[in-house]
């Protein structure tokens, strides 16, 4: 089966907080690479949420651990994302781990369908390697001594690694 043809300017958009960025990640920003032609990767600004790293350490981490990428861009995101999806003209990038996402994400595919009509949402897994993983659960293990090296990218650990031994 071959794969379908990259629509020359098709814009993915790929929401999330990244406190930290996983391979997880990585695998579902890698495979969207050959869906569209560029990913933009959306890091959220949520008021409800305190998360370890700052947005701009989160951002760096993405775009460190992207730098090759040319067709991969990082910015910050603040209030409803599908109005910054709408004005990328982009479709929206959500990964699925376990059913337990999926009627979350189909309530907020629902949700963002109804504000912004043109706006799609598409749903890729990750590679059966990262399906476990999740960045609260790799900050739990790295806060408590755990190695999580072979699960984020190298620079991540080693900033996971000098924020949890400082304290």
């Amino acid at each position: 089966m071959s794969k379908p043809s990259l629509n020359e300017s098709s814009v993915a958009v790929y929401p999330g907080t990244f406190d930290p960025i996983t391979m997880g990640h990585v695998d579902i920003i890698e495979r969207t690479l050959n869906l569209f032609s560029k990913v933009i990767v959306a890091v959220a600004i949520n008021a409800s949420k305190t998360p370890t790293f700052t947005l701009e350490e989160r951002i760096t981490m993405i775009k460190d651990t992207f730098k090759d990428y040319s067709r991969v861009e990082v910015h910050s995101v603040s209030g409803l994302l599908v109005e910054f999806a709408h004005q990328q003209k982009g479709t929206i990038i959500r990964g699925l781990r376990a059913v337990s996402d999926f009627e979350y994400e189909f309530q907020l595919a629902l949700m963002n369908r109804k504000l912004e009509r043109d706006v799609d949402s598409v749903f890729l897994m990750p590679s059966f390697r990262w399906i476990f993983i999740s960045s609260s659960i790799i900050r739990d293990a790295a806060r408590n001594g755990g190695d999580v090296s072979d699960m984020v990218p190298f620079h991540v650990n080693e900033m996971l690694v000098e924020k949890f031994s400082a304290r």
